[in-house]
């Protein structure tokens, strides 16, 4: 089978095509937009260049591939939706048979969350593309969450926006391996919600990251304007600083406190929890972000 993976140049992207090339069962095509220099090409594994915002490098990339794993792109959510639109445009143009796309788990056009509106709205022109779809509905990635906590880090006290919201943080290798399962399955047709093994409020998260950083911590719950605020302070953008926002928003309507078996059904192993993740860190400096 001929696999594309766009986003190869990402940490999601890049461990996606990882795993599969390491099969030897497929042809696995890297496609970014820019080179990849620790995807080198080999026995099964080419790149290809092509940038979200250019179709017609988009359609060469995926000519003659059956399935495409469809990594999102970031940025502004406007430009999200056009870029999404390209790539599943080209898809479809191109005779890709099946597309497993990487989603949200609030992925809802009516979200107060920015990207979950984005997402809902990619979901119906997957739907609507005439390809086969299988959706990976990823929860808040842990490694991205963990980059919050030391931006909100002020003294002993983790300060979040995010009232009794919980959240089922989700490794970035969970989602990675289940995006790597669907493609080489059958399509699904549907949505597959990855998460977590458990759901935790802030005021346990941020006990846990205490104990792994060997220093205590406790959540204290702020307003959204005052975390606008801390953000704008800190050197955020300000699409950044909405962005954000818009999150805690959906996180405390409980938009992410769903938990599911997808892991384990997909994968074969159970997901990582959220103190694992932690204790793979080497303190509060060393949070990655998501992508």
């Amino acid at each position: 089978m001929r696999i594309a993976v766009t986003g190869a140049a990402g940490r999601l992207g890049e461990q996606v095509v990882q795993i599969l090339a390491a099969t030897g069962d497929h042809q696995v095509i890297a496609v970014s937009r820019r080179s990849v220099a620790r995807t080198a090409p080999g026995p099964g594994l080419t790149s290809a260049i092509a940038d979200y915002a250019d179709p017609p490098a988009l359609r060469a990339a995926l000519r003659g591939v059956d399935t495409l794993v469809f990594v999102s792109s970031d940025g502004e959510a406007v430009h999200v939706l056009r870029h999404h639109q390209n790539v599943i445009q080209a898809a479809a143009g191109s005779g890709v048979g099946h597309i497993v796309a990487l989603s949200a788990l609030d992925a809802d056009t009516g979200s107060p969350f920015c990207y979950g509106m984005s997402y809902g709205y990619t979901e119906q022109m997957l739907y609507d593309s005439g390809c086969a779809v299988s959706i990976a509905r990823a929860s808040i990635y842990t490694e991205f969450f963990l980059q919050l906590l030391t931006l909100a880090r002020a003294g002993n006290e983790i300060r979040l926006p995010a009232a009794g919201g919980r959240i089922s943080l989700v490794s970035r290798a969970d989602v990675g391996r289940c995006l790597a399962a669907l493609a080489v399955g059958t399509p699904t047709g549907q949505h597959h919600d990855i998460t977590g093994p458990e759901a935790p409020g802030l005021a346990t998260i941020a006990a846990v990251a205490g104990h792994q950083w060997e220093t205590p911590l406790s959540y204290a719950d702020v307003t959204p304007a005052d975390f606008q605020i801390g953000l704008a302070r800190g050197g955020e953008e300000a699409w950044w600083c909405y962005a954000y926002s818009t999150m805690f928003d959906s996180i405390r309507e409980q938009r992410w406190a769903g938990v599911s078996g997808e892991v384990l059904r997909l994968t074969g192993r159970p997901p990582v929890p959220v103190r694992d993740v932690l204790a793979q860190a080497a303190g509060p400096g060393s949070a990655a972000s998501q992508g």
